[in-house]
């Protein structure tokens, strides 16, 4: 069913009764700007309610779809974007959840250093920005961006753009779903979701119990700064403590060092343990590795690191997850 306003490039190809509904955005070369005839312009009727169920209805259907997803991400920044962007075009067949505790995604990856504006990235990341078609200017050894808001825009919307990923924003993981192989080892098999603003409360009223998903390898992108940096990272060492067989213990972030950061950061990229890949800046917390500052090639090629980890391990995780609780399902 059409819509009742058209946003048209030709207004001549709509019917005399549709003009009064035009939009045309094209000023012409009249010296009166006219977009539309705006005393006769008016929107469909619609009931609140209307309004309403057609949120709840879809948003509680994609609830229901992604509960059992493949692969859930953790951290809607530049890597882990970059990340689903690379998982949706190879593997178009994965459901893929996007978790995010803020209510606009991007990280910080709206701004470049200092609220600046330009985003810097050092070669060969621009190969990225060719991918996603990110205009930038060539400075030799490094590119510039004129605004980091229009490679997160870009990014953004293509990655929302794939049927098989759903983004769900001010939303937090508040804690992992674990399994224990034969052998004993841990394997990390979905993640514990609450609403941030619940989740920020837990302290100021009684308790509100999460909602869950289970996946087969889940991709930890979400920083090291704020109130749930590095929450895999952190959750992980809690769960396999000092002094324990196997234990996982946080380097901690050294001090920044661009030329040493970015490396650590695109190399280190990887499985830290059964079912659970970090990438980003929450790496640098597990392998005490530099900070980057306003630098921002190594979290695009974190996120492409990243998907290739996952995709490297997902058949056996999947295949472990289906031997227990009932196994996988659709």
């Amino acid at each position: 069913m059409a819509p009742p306003t058209l946003v048209m490039n030709r207004p001549n190809t709509v019917t005399a009764q549709d003009k009064s509904q035009v939009i045309n955005l094209e000023a012409g070369e009249s010296s009166q700007v006219s977009f539309a005839d705006w005393e006769k312009f008016s929107f469909a009727p619609i009931r609140e309610s209307t309004v309403s169920r057609a949120m709840t209805r879809r948003y509680f259907a994609d609830m229901d779809k992604y509960t059992e997803s493949d692969v859930v991400i953790v951290g809607a920044g530049s890597a882990g974007l970059s990340a689903a962007y690379v998982l949706a075009k190879n593997r178009p067949d994965l459901k893929i959840a996007i978790i995010e505790a803020s209510v606009s995604p991007g990280g910080g990856c709206w701004l470049g250093g200092q609220l600046f504006s330009a985003m810097v990235l050092r070669k060969p990341a621009q190969l990225f920005l060719d991918e996603i078609e990110v205009a930038y200017e060539d400075e030799g050894d490094y590119v510039v961006v004129k605004h980091a808001a229009l490679f997160m825009s870009t990014l953004m919307s293509k990655v929302l753009q794939f049927p098989n990923i759903k983004l769900f924003n001010a939303t937090a993981v508040e804690d992992l779903i674990t399994r224990r192989d034969e052998s004993g080892e841990l394997r990390i098999a979905g993640v514990v979701t609450n609403w941030t603003l619940v989740a920020l409360n837990h302290d100021t009223q009684s308790c509100m119990d999460p909602n869950t998903i289970n996946c087969n390898v889940v991709l930890s992108t979400t920083g090291h700064d704020g109130p749930f940096g590095a929450f895999s990272a952190k959750r992980m060492q809690s769960l396999r403590p000092k002094g324990t067989d196997n234990s996982f213990e946080l380097g901690g972030m050294r001090g920044l060092d661009m030329n040493k950061a970015e490396d650590a950061i695109v190399k280190g990229t990887r499985e830290v343990t059964p079912g659970l890949v970090i990438a980003g800046m929450e790496l640098a917390e597990v392998d005490g590795s530099n900070r980057m500052g306003p630098t921002f090639g190594a979290m695009a090629l974190s996120g492409v690191k990243a998907a290739e980890s996952v995709l490297n391990v997902f058949d056996l995780r999947k295949k472990q997850n289906e031997s227990c609780y009932g196994g996988s399902l659709a």
